[in-house]
Parts: structure tokens; C-alpha cells; sequence
């Protein structure tokens, strides 16, 4: 047994709430990570799990996810560490030879920015960074730029951080609760596939994306919806990234190519849409938007013999999907709540973990996140973890 290990009677019984709506990467990601530091025992309890039909509900698996990083690191600084970590993790993950390999694409990304940035810039951080000459601009644009980084084959990739998670021990059990206090009292006893002689949380992580605007004992009113479309393209020739930033919104168009040779074809970022199911005039216009920057999205064959239309590129369309960013006034919410027990049981107060909020980050942020979350759990529970001695 490593040393930082303990034996399973000795390990604190962690819950995490949430593996399914949007951002099931985080609940996912904390999840392992926890189990992975050998000193919880951790359970995770969600309505939904990888492999769930899609829907309004479920929608991770339309997430573009490639890593580029956020530009507000001046104003974000902590979430720009988020990052950074997480995409050292996606990075050594997409090695080739990684048991993670399958999941990832190590692409060539081309940025065009219609807007001013940050100087230094953040994206400069990553390998092979450049700065385009003003010959390779799109017309109109500012500034734009060029490196490599990592896509996310999201279905994939959450069925491996699942299995990964199972494969140290952890346990998943579909349920859902109206009031956190449920989980206190109950545990894991509650649901199917619990039992009645499962220990009690000694903490609990609350990763519930958008479900923590309405989980009682936490409905935080600074969470809503940032609505996004998008389309997917089979286009297996469509090996690199593109995207164009408008304007300081956010509104962009972008081409993110997947391993499995799907193109992820974006995007709409509409704030407290809560519309669940996709706009035919807005796939129209993501279509339309996406084959301007990215002609190559029609087959090779048809390019090598005239200048392609977008019509040409409607025969490859597979599918179309709609999602809710579950965004935050105020940014993430990682921290401590000690909630009063007294009335649940006669342990005291239980800490939760507030790990929520991420908004269209969640991929990206979702290592780092975890990092945080297990520190807070460490130093809330009084225990000194690797990481700490490190």
C-alpha cells in the first residue's frame, strides 16, 4: 500500500453530486481525482451519466472543447491557473502511446481577433505559439495568431474519466435529490445501488453545473444559461482549428476537429436562453458562418475539381444539438460552505464543496478546478495530502 494511502475502513466517505447535465467533466474530474489521492472513498451521485441519450439535460457531448486559453488573465488570474494546469494534464494525456490517447486531437489552432487583446497575450503560453503576418489575416481582423493544443472527442473522454474513476475504486449510483440536506442525512443509502450499511458523507461536492440555481439548501441565483448551437460536420480531411472573435462578448465562429473525424461547426453563446431545442435558422447561419472560415469542410475530391459551395458541404452534416453553459455572476464558485448538522445528525457541521459555475470553461478548467477542490476538501476535513507535502 502506498503511503499515502489508507486502508478502506479508514478512508472518509466523499460524495460528489453531479456526472451529468453540462460540465459532467467537472463532477467527473473531481471525482477521480479525489479517488485517486488513495484518502477518500468517493461515491458519485447523478441523475445522468456518459453514455445518457442526449438532450437539454445532457449535453456535454456537443461541447466543442478544444483548449484555447480564456483572455481575461489579468482580471481572472485564478481561473487562468485553472487552465494552465488543465491543459498540462490534456496535454501529457494525448501522448501518443497514452492509455487517454483516443480522446484527444493535437491540432494546429489559427485565432483571427476582430477585437483588441491582451498584451502579453495568455495563448502565447502555448507550444508553438506565433503571431500571423498581416498577409494571413482574414479581412478586417486586428490580430490573429497560431499554436498547438489539444481537441476533447467528449463522449470519448467522459467515458474514460468514468471508467478511470471505476478502475481506482470509486462507485457511481444514479439518483437525484431536491434539498443537499437529503444527502446528509441519507448518503448514498438513498438510491438504488446504495445500501443500508454505507457510511454517511463526511463531505460532499457539489458539481451540479446548472442544477445549483435550483438544488435547495444551495440555489444560487447567480447561476443561469448561456445558450449554445452547433452543428457536426463528417469531415475526416479537417484536421486543424480555426476560430474568429468578434467582439469582447465572446461571439465566435469556430471549426474543432475531433479523433474521430467529426468537426465540431459553432457557435452561439446567447446568456439566460433557456430555449431546449435547436433554432433551424440559427443552424442555417452556423453553416453559413462556419463554410466561410473553413471552405475545406467540403470534400477534398469536390475542391480538387471547382471552387466548393456550401451546398457541397449539407451531404456531410450528421447531426445538430443545443446546450446551456451553466454560467455565474461573479465567476466559478469554488469554496467552503459549513453547512449545521446538528438537526440531521449529532456529528456537527458538514463541509461542502462549491465546485460550480464554469460556464463554456468547464473542460478547460476541469483539472484545475479539482486541484483546488481537493485542497479545500484536505484542509476542511484536517488531512495533508501529497500534493500539500509536495
Amino acid at each position: 500500500m502506498a503511503a499515502h494511502e489508507s486502508s478502506s475502513s479508514d478512508k472518509k466517505e466523499i460524495i460528489v453530486l453531479g456526472a451529468g447535465m453540462k460540465n459532467s467533466v467537472v463532477g467527473l474530474t473531481t471525482a477521480l481525482k479525489l479517488q485517486q489521492q488513495g484518502t477518500y472513498h468517493v461515491t458519485v451521485v447523478s441523475e445522468l451519466i456518459p453514455s445518457d441519450p442526449k438532450s437539454i439535460k445532457y449535453t456535454s457531448p456537443w461541447a466543442g472543447a478544444h483548449h484555447v486559453y480564456n483572455p481575461f488573465k489579468d482580471t481572472e488570474p485564478e481561473q487562468y491557473t485553472f487552465e494552465e494546469e488543465t491543459f498540462n494534464v490534456m496535454w501529457k494525456l494525448s501522448e501518443p502511446g497514452s492509455d487517454a490517447e483516443e480522446s484527444f486531437l493535437r491540432i494546429t489552432q489559427t485565432e483571427y481577433f476582430f477585437n483588441d487583446r491582451a498584451n502579453p497575450d495568455p495563448l502565447e503560453k502555448l507550444p508553438d505559439f506565433r503571431r500571423l503576418r498581416e498577409d494571413e489575416l482574414l479581412p478586417g481582423a486586428k490580430s490573429g495568431c497560431e499554436f498547438s493544443t489539444v481537441t476533447i472527442d467528449v463522449p470519448v473522454y467522459l467515458n474514460y474519466l468514468l471508467m478511470q474513476f471505476l478502475a481506482h475504486g470509486g462507485r457511481i449510483i444514479r439518483g437525484s435529490i431536491q434539498h443537499i440536506n437529503q444527502i446528509l442525512e441519507g448518503g448514498s443509502r438513498l438510491f438504488p445501488g446504495g445500501s443500508l450499511r454505507d457510511p454517511l458523507p463526511d463531505a460532499v461536492i457539489v458539481c451540479t453545473g446548472l442544477g445549483a440555481r435550483f438544488l435547495g439548501g444551495v440555489e444560487d441565483k447567480d447561476v443561469y444559461p448561456v445558450r449554445g448551437q452547433t452543428v457536426l460536420v463528417r469531415a475526416p480531411w479537417v484536421r486543424f482549428g480555426r476560430t474568429v472573435t468578434l467582439d469582447d462578448s465572446g461571439a465566435v465562429t469556430y471549426i474543432i476537429p475531433r479523433r474521430s473525424s467529426d468537426v465540431i461547426v459553432g457557435g452561439t453563446r446567447v446568456p439566460d436562453d433557456w430555449y431546449p431545442r435547436v433554432r433551424p435558422e440559427t443552424t442555417e447561419d452556423i453553416l453559413k458562418r462556419g463554410f466561410e472560415l473553413c471552405p475545406e469542410l467540403a470534400a477534398p475530391e469536390i475542391r480538387s475539381q471547382r471552387t466548393p459551395t456550401l451546398e457541397d458541404v449539407l451531404p456531410h452534416v450528421v447531426g445538430e444539438g443545443c446546450g446551456l453553459r451553466p454560467a455565474r455572476k461573479g465567476g466559478i464558485r469554488l469554496e467552503v460552505e459549513w453547512i449545521e448538522g446538528e438537526k440531521i445528525r449529532r456529528q456537527g457541521k458538514v463541509p461542502v464543496v462549491h465546485n460550480y459555475g464554469h460556464g463554456g470553461y468547464g473542460y478547460q478548467t476541469s483539472w484545475g478546478c479539482a486541484s483546488k477542490a481537493l485542497r479545500l476538501l484536505d484542509e476542511a476535513l484536517g488531512i495533508q495530502s501529497d500534493q500539500k507535502k509536495n
